[in-house]
């Protein structure tokens, strides 16, 4: 008895040392351990103080620690800020922001990363999801109605029997999707209020047609097709909530139209997207940016877009290399974009490169500038060794690194052999080289090979001399070493060296 006292003695003791911040655990590596003895099952962010999305996730990661609590749940939220608790942070791998990692039974080592929405709902499912049931039993009408009431996606099993083989399908459809609710029922009731007559498999939902009806063979591959191809909106929005939908998603091919949301002609243009939509169902995600929110305009750019471009309609696959596809009309109909759509599905079209007009002065300077029209008669000059700084005009590493890069032009003017050079990568593309963060190097040797050698030496005048003295041999590794892909950092603001961000020597795309 004096043991058990003393347990518990210990354990309050040891809650009481954990300060909570919006019902929000405060973890340091000094209470980390304590934590996980306490509370078992926890959610863990690791955060950075400056950082737009962990900003953005913030009302939503309390509101779900509230909901949990007011539960009288043992799962509990907490939160590292990993700039401040560095050892910490380097402990669990954190290279970016936030990183989410869940901490099941007290474990702390292989957490499982968190890989579901970013709204409090989200959360909260994807924890229930992990510690419980895949799929919960329901046998009373204000339960089933509760559960659709609470959440925007939730799938229903109407079962007489719950041993059969359908029942069966739908767990394990359930235990492979983190970010629905599944349910199963055989209560009467149940069946004759949502007017179900027959064993059947229902997704109910917030948006669109309210509701899915599944129809065929019930396996368990099938029922995930069915719910990755209804769980979201026929159009949805890109915010800071729903990105995660968008790019963890099962479809990798997006079409996105670009257009003001306090447009005269919005309402109209939307419509036309919506229905060009319906044929495309479960193939191509549609998806809605608002041009005239300054948070989007990076993504803008990225297509080659400005402001006054808009409303403007472009296609992109996320596959191994990201494609990007432009319609030949500008017409937003919901005709022109059916068979924009229906081309791309077909595989008959070309992929869209960006690129400005050759300079005139393109080579006036020691540090020449390419452009995706002349890319290919320089870089690949069998005669000339040539070295390309890929870079983006906001990138904060790639203005430190223009003084040092223009030294180098200006040592190496007079080379014969040898030519120094930068492309803007946010107007030009190349099919040859796939840009995935900022500055990206790469230098292409004297030969008919088509070589191309990426730099991952010190970004010095002198590593720099080396490298290119030794034929791209000191400091250079072959192309597709990239140290970073555009998955490796959520969040990087541009002046991330002076603000105290994660400093790898990148800035994302």
């Amino acid at each position: 008895m004096f043991k058990f006292w003393l347990l518990c003695t210990l354990v309050v003791a040891s809650r009481a040392d954990i300060a909570e911040e919006e019902d929000v655990l405060v973890l340091k590596k000094s209470n980390f351990d304590e934590a996980l003895q306490a509370h078992p099952n926890i959610l863990v962010e690791f955060y950075a103080p400056w950082c737009g999305h962990c900003k953005a996730l913030a009302p939503e990661y309390a509101k779900a620690a509230g909901m949990l609590k007011a539960e009288g749940s043992v799962i509990r939220l907490g939160k590292v800020d990993a700039t401040e608790e560095s050892e910490l942070a380097q402990e669990f791998g954190v290279r970016g922001y936030p990183t989410i990692k869940f901490f099941k039974g007290g474990e702390k080592q292989s957490p499982k990363e968190y890989s579901a929405g970013r709204q409090a709902d989200d959360i909260v499912n994807w924890l229930k999801k992990r510690t419980g049931p895949a799929v919960s039993t329901l046998t009373e009408v204000t339960t089933a109605e509760s559960l659709i009431a609470d959440n925007e996606v939730a799938v229903i099993g109407f079962f007489k029997d719950a041993q059969s083989a359908d029942a069966k399908a739908l767990e394990k459809a359930a235990e492979a999707i983190d970010d629905v609710p599944f349910a199963m029922t055989s209560d009467s009731d149940i069946y004759s209020k949502f007017e179900v007559s027959k064993d059947g498999i229902i997704l109910f939902k917030k948006f669109d047609e309210g509701r899915n009806i599944f129809d065929g063979e019930v396996t368990k591959e099938n029922l995930v097709a069915f719910v990755r191809g209804n769980q979201l909106p026929l159009v949805i929005e890109f915010t800071e909530q729903t990105a995660p939908k968008i790019f963890g998603g099962d479809i990798k091919s997006h079409i996105l139209m670009f257009l003001p949301k306090a447009a005269s002609d919005f309402d109209e243009k939307m419509n036309h997207f919506k229905k060009a939509g319906e044929g495309f169902k479960g193939q191509i995600l549609f998806i809605f940016i608002d041009s005239d929110i300054d948070d989007n305009q990076r993504i803008l750019e990225f297509f080659g877009l400005k402001k006054e471009d808009c409303p403007a309609i472009r296609l992109i696959t996320l596959e191994d290399e990201m494609t990007k596809y432009k319609p030949e009309s500008s017409d937003i109909t919901a005709e022109s974009i059916t068979k924009f759509c229906t081309l791309f599905v077909e595989g008959k079209l070309k992929a869209h490169l960006m690129s400005q007009d050759i300079p005139e002065d393109w080579d006036k300077n020691p540090v020449k500038i390419l452009v995706g029209k002349n890319f290919e008669e320089v870089a690949f000059n069998p005669s000339k060794n040539v070295f390309v700084e890929f870079y983006a005009p906001w990138c904060g590493h790639c203005k430190q690194l223009t003084p040092i890069w223009e030294q180098l032009g200006e040592k190496f003017k007079d080379s014969p052999d040898t030519i120094v050079a930068k492309m803007d990568s946010t107007a030009n593309e190349i099919e040859t080289v796939k840009v995935h963060s900022f500055p990206t190097l790469k230098f292409f040797p004297v030969g008919d090979g088509r070589q191309v050698i990426d730099y991952n030496g010190e970004r010095t005048l002198e590593g720099f001399t080396k490298f290119l003295e030794s034929g791209g041999k000191e400091g250079g590794a072959p192309a597709g070493d990239d140290d970073l892909d555009t998955d490796d950092l959520e969040d990087v603001d541009d002046s991330d060296a002076e603000d105290g961000g994660d400093d790898d020597g990148h800035d994302e795309l």
